[in-house]
């Protein structure tokens, strides 16, 4: 870190910086508010989708009780086969996305299958795309988190380092200055007090002729 000028030139920079900190907190205090409205939003979304999981695996409990005593797995019967992420971005955070999932059913005889089977694929459907989602709704919630931690990081950066820093230097410089002025017009009366205590020449009509 420089050595603080104390000086008119070191004075005029330090007023810049205070100028420019005071000019670029508002806006970094903006992002950190949308930031944390963002954040908010994707914590509802979280708590939202997982709500709708659970309530979803309730129901199916409920429409599917055979399964409870059932040795087989049936989740083998569905798998993911493509998932497609986008990318948006949000208060200048790039955030992924879902466009869509696509699923690969296991081949089976109609004949040789439950009639139940056909709802047990949508709703094993509906469970794999929810728990994808939350995946990406988990990695939103950490990104925006982080973002958010950053800007903060920054905020608390000019407004209780660089800003009162910039303060207490033009305080210091003005103070140094003003020393300055005050020894420059005491020395002034000094010199004038010790030149009016010199004594003046004699007049010219008072010298002695030759």
């Amino acid at each position: 870190m420089s050595k603080l000028q104390l000086n008119k030139q070191g004075l005029h920079q330090e007023r810049d910086r205070l100028r420019l900190c005071e000019r670029v907190l508002p806006s970094l205090d903006l992002k950190r508010r949308q930031l944390l409205g963002e954040q908010a939003r994707a914590r509802r979304e979280l708590a939202g989708a997982s709500s709708e999981l659970a309530a979803l695996e309730e129901r199916a409990a409920e429409e599917f009780p055979m399964l409870a005593a059932a040795d087989e797995t049936w989740d083998r019967l569905l798998r993911v086969e493509t998932t497609r992420r986008g990318e948006e971005r949000v208060s200048g955070v790039l955030l992924p996305t879902i466009e869509g999932v696509e699923f690969r059913a296991t081949a089976f005889s109609c004949l040789d299958t439950p009639s139940w089977l056909d709802l047990l694929l949508e709703r094993l459907r509906e469970a794999a795309t929810l728990r994808l989602r939350i995946g990406v709704l988990e990695e939103r919630a950490e990104l925006l988190a982080a973002a958010l931690r950053k800007i903060t990081q920054r905020v608390n950066l000019f407004e209780k380092v660089l800003i009162p820093q910039a303060k207490e230097h033009i305080k210091r410089i003005q103070i140094h200055l003003d020393d300055l002025d005050r020894a420059a017009v005491v020395r002034s009366k000094m010199a004038k007090a010790a030149l009016a205590r010199v004594p003046a020449p004699p007049s010219p009509s008072l010298l002695p002729f030759e």
